[in-house]
């Protein structure tokens, strides 16, 4: 093998595959990249087994052949070198990787051929366009409630489903078909609703779960631009708008809890609801956290009528705080705690300049939506007040 390429074409593909291998623990094969030469073009493979990669770019090729190398040296090195001309070159023995640029040259080893193992092809049929930037926006509103323990098993996953059709409001209209997307972590659920034909009609009805980390990856392959999806043998492929790059993972099997029983409660009788300045709030509990410890690490809601709310925190060994807020409040609710740093990334999450709390309770689940932030809903589920500085975490499952 030898192919003389450009280190602008190759590099961030080599970034893309080299972020799925393991860096330093598991089988070398595992750590490994593999370089294939032909027709006219480099083609980089990574796995780790699950997730797959593959980037075919511009190259030269002087000789075909396939290189495997230790992948995170690999990228580091061509990583550090000045943008210009590559030559890679594979020895008569097929052991040893050269890289030269002008007067720097380095040699790697490389693994056996026979590690090698064919990839998933991207399926001939079935594919979807999608935008890069929506599926990014919606990723991360949703994203930040998956929960992070792997033992979870399901809420461990991104949920992406289809949602329950509702009558057609005309005799001869077709039923909306609605896409949603949520993430669940046992005491936050996110859930954006979108419209989209084609997503709806790829979406098994059953409901297709990503986990966390795969999630995380796709997440870093994604760009603004529009791309390809398609599934196939239990594998969701996304493939880049050129056919460059193709990355897959696979859907999880779990089954996803019930969510719409707590989203019912929203709509239920005796909710409370707050409507109050996103940014105001936001503020207030900025300075809040600042009282907040590992052991009272929440911000007090008190309700005063109609138009006022009080903030409190309080640390045993930092002090107090209160403060006060302008709202609009309808309801018979007194009290109510949320743990401060979970409710201030919620916000964050928002661009809506007010937001409303659907209160359900005390201990109750409370929703959080915002007018410009259309079909979405983010659960939080409040602090349970045993005594007046100790606080438990109620769960939503």
């Amino acid at each position: 093998m030898k192919i003389k390429c450009f280190k602008d074409d190759i590099i961030d593909g080599l970034q893309k595959a080299a972020g799925i291998i393991p860096s330093k623990t598991g089988a070398a094969y595992l750590r490994t990249i593999w370089i294939k030469a032909e027709d006219a073009a480099v083609t980089i493979y990574a796995t780790d087994t699950s997730l797959e990669f593959t980037g075919k770019y511009t190259a030269e090729v002087l000789a075909p052949g396939l290189a495997g190398v230790q992948g995170k040296a690999f990228v580091d090195l061509v990583r550090k070198l000045p943008a210009g001309p590559l030559q890679l070159s594979l020895d008569s023995e097929g052991k040893t990787l050269s890289i030269e640029q002008g007067s720097r040259k380095y040699k790697l080893p490389t693994n056996d051929a026979q590690w090698f193992q064919n990839y998933t092809p991207y399926p001939a049929e079935g594919s979807v366009p999608w935008a890069g930037d929506f599926l990014q926006e919606l990723l991360d509103r949703v994203a930040f409630c998956i929960s992070d323990e792997d033992t979870m098993e399901a809420i461990a996953c991104l949920c992406l489903k289809k949602a329950p059709q509702a009558p057609a409001q005309a005799a001869d209209a077709e039923p909306e078909q609605v896409v949603e997307i949520c993430g669940l972590n046992g005491h936050q659920f996110a859930m954006v609703r979108f419209r989209n034909d084609d997503i709806y009609s790829l979406i098994p009805d059953e409901g297709l779960l990503l986990h966390r980390k795969y999630v995380q990856e796709l997440r870093k392959w994604l760009a603004a631009d529009a791309f390809e999806l398609a599934i196939e043998d239990r594998r969701l492929f996304c493939e880049s708008g050129d056919g460059s790059e193709t990355f897959s993972m696979p859907i999880a099997s779990y089954q996803y809890p019930d969510y719409y029983n707590f989203l019912s409660r929203l709509t239920g009788d005796n909710t409370s609801r707050l409507t109050v300045n996103r940014q105001d709030l936001a503020e207030s509990l900025d300075r809040l956290s600042i009282f907040n410890t590992e052991t009272n690490r929440c911000a007090f809601f008190h309700f005063n009528g109609e138009r006022d709310l009080t903030l409190t925190a309080q640390g045993q060994e930092i002090g107090s705080a209160t403060e006060q807020l302008e709202v609009s409040f309808q309801g018979e609710l007194k009290k109510i705690a949320f743990p401060t740093k979970g409710l201030l990334e919620i916000l964050s999450h928002f661009t809506s300049k007010e937001l409303t709390f659907t209160l359900t309770g005390a201990e109750g689940p409370c929703g959080v939506t915002g007018a410009d932030d259309a079909e979405y809903t983010v659960i939080i589920m409040p602090m349970k007040i045993v005594e007046e500085t100790y606080y438990s975490e109620e769960e939503v499952r």
